[in-house]
């Protein structure tokens, strides 16, 4: 593991971004209509991940906010410091095709990352035999499971944001913990 970062705990090699929506029952602050759930009131979450499914950075919108407005918030949302970029430690980004426009890729290059993008450059719609680096997406969508296993995360009840916020920064400490005690080098 020559890219761990043994400080934090954090691999950040490679790193996903994805977005989850959860049900909001009672509305409240960053809701909207969700456009898979017949247009009732929904919250979108956006999750940073390492190589291991770490939450980095959690970003909350109401769920009909599109994956391009928050994919850079939710870049510039990492608290820990970010290890310069060098030729051992390239750091590179897996997006699905829902981060595919031109603002959003020129920002990821902005911030210094090689960009991976799912049916794109070597993703899946690439035959296996050129695929150079196949797009680690599934660590994103692991952490986006366990954080559905918190019961308070699976469907949003608090009306204010600031609440529901602390709730999703208390999975994500908890998730790290099960990550280092079990996982981590």
């Amino acid at each position: 593991m020559e890219h761990h970062d043994p400080e934090l705990g954090t691999e950040w090699k490679w790193q996903a971004l994805d977005g989850a929506i959860t049900k909001a029952p009672l509305g409240g602050e960053a809701t909207g209509p969700s456009p898979v759930d017949r247009g009732k009131s929904g919250t979108k979450r956006s999750v940073l991940t390492d190589a291991y499914g770490g939450p980095l950075s959690v970003v909350v919108t109401g769920a009909n906010t599109n994956d391009k407005t928050v994919a850079l918030a939710t870049l510039d949302a990492v608290q820990a410091p970010r290890p310069e970029k060098v030729v051992c430690r390239l750091h590179r980004l897996c997006l699905d095709k829902g981060h595919d426009y031109e603002d959003v890729i020129a920002g990821v290059r902005e911030r210094n990352y090689i960009l991976h993008r799912s049916g794109l450059e070597g993703g899946l719609g690439t035959p296996r035999r050129l695929r150079r680096h196949p797009a680690r997406r599934r660590v994103v969508e692991r952490t986006h499971a366990w954080h559905h296993k918190f019961r308070r995360l699976l469907v949003r009840w608090e009306k204010k944001v600031t609440h529901y916020e602390a709730m999703i920064h208390l999975a994500c400490v908890l998730i790290l913990y099960r990550l280092v005690v079990t996982s981590y080098p």
